[in-house]
């Protein structure tokens, strides 16, 4: 069964499914160094909470900063990635007919002791997010150094379904309406690309 295969079944099974073979590493490298050249070129904002004209900025809750992919420096890498993720949800597509037209992107940067309490990705009053996707970019990651994607049952409750270390070039993938999940505390700079496939058009 092929990394793709597995990562589908797993997805039906389970509603979120984790893959370390499916992005070249040597593509999130590069990816890993556009994202930090956006950040120290100031390019980078504090990311908000919820959506439109509500959208606030809640450090308390949610301490990244995010650049989206439409608005960072044209780069090889950002495309190649675009063009990677166009790929990935016609294969949704053709296996699940979730009708999506378009992706979403963007950059994270966590600073140290930040984290994103537990939510849901799909917005209250809209259903147009069907899958979530994070893919890791730090070069080097320890258990020790926490920032942990913890995903949680779809009934709500405390236990958690797996913790996921955001080591170099892990892809985690899970249901934008189904999966409760939040970033723990992490003990250095943790850097990832964050997005969503959507059934609206651009």
């Amino acid at each position: 069964m092929s990394a793709l295969e597995t990562l589908f079944a797993a997805l039906e099974e389970q509603g979120w499914a984790v893959s370390d073979e499916l992005v070249d590493p040597a593509l999130v490298a590069r990816l890993y160094r556009d994202s930090r050249a956006a950040w120290e070129g100031g390019l980078f904002h504090q990311a908000r909470i919820g959506r439109g004209q509500e959208a606030a900025r809640d450090p308390d809750i949610r301490g990244d900063s995010i650049l989206w992919l439409d608005d960072a420096p044209v780069a090889g890498a950002t495309q190649d990635f675009q063009a990677w993720a166009a790929g990935f949800r016609q294969a949704l597509n053709a296996r699940y007919y979730l009708g999506l037209k378009r992706e979403e992107f963007h950059f994270s940067h966590y600073p140290v002791g930040t984290a994103y309490k537990k939510h849901l990705d799909q917005h209250r009053a809209t259903e147009h997010r069907k899958i979530s996707l994070v893919l890791y970019l730090n070069p080097e990651w320890e258990q020790h150094d926490g920032g942990e994607l913890v995903l949680y049952p779809p009934d709500g409750q405390a236990s958690a379904l797996r913790q996921v270390l955001p080591q170099c070039a892990r892809l985690a993938v899970f249901r934008s309406d189904l999966i409760p999940h939040e970033v723990l505390p992490c003990r250095r700079t943790r850097w990832a690309l964050t997005g969503w496939f959507r059934t609206d058009p651009a």
